[in-house]
This record gives structure tokens, C-alpha cells and sequence, in this order.
């Protein structure tokens, strides 16, 4: 199975982004808890900018199908990101 059957090949290149944003937050005071919901945000909100910025939105079915999009690839995006994180971050435990 391929990433990209699920995150449009266009917002893969958020995985790494919210990755490094996500070094970011961690560097600073924000809580570890709090990281993956505001990733989250960050990567819904960079979605939306995506559709809004490709779509044709004119109707109000185009305005539910973009918040759709925006929120699932934005979710699929910090997702990966995290995980990708954790898969750093456990490869390094010693058992």
C-alpha cells in the first residue's frame, strides 16, 4: 500500500514540514502532548490553503467537499508526521 492512495501527492511534501515545525514546537515550551494537536491545525490549515488555492469553490457542496479534504488530508498529513517521529524517536530506546 502507497501514501499516496490516501495524502494527495500535492501535500506530501507536509510531512516533512510538519516534521520539522514539529522540532520546532518541542524546542520550545509547548507541552509533548500538545504537539500532535497543534501539527494538526498547522497541517489542516495548510490544506485548506491547498483546495482554496486549486479548487473552483461556487457552490455550497464545493464548500463542504474543500472542508472535507482539507480536514481528512490535513489529519492523514500530521499523522504521518508523527508517526514518522515516533519511529525516530523509538528506533533510538534500547530494550
Amino acid at each position: 500500500m502507497d501514501l499516496k492512495e490516501f495524502i494527495k501527492p500535492e501535500l506530501l511534501i507536509l510531512i516533512p514540514v510538519l516534521y520539522i515545525v514539529g522540532i520546532g514546537l518541542k524546542k520550545g515550551k509547548l507541552s509533548d502532548t500538545r504537539i500532535p494537536l497543534v501539527l494538526g491545525v498547522i497541517a489542516i490549515i495548510l490544506s485548506a490553503a491547498w483546495v482554496i488555492a486549486t479548487s473552483d469553490i461556487s457552490t455550497l457542496k464545493d464548500v463542504a467537499y474543500a472542508l472535507f479534504i482539507s480536514v481528512t488530508q490535513g489529519i492523514l498529513s500530521a499523522g504521518a508526521s508523527v508517526y514518522v517521529n515516533q519511529l525516530y524517536v523509538q528506533s533510538k530506546k534500547k530494550d
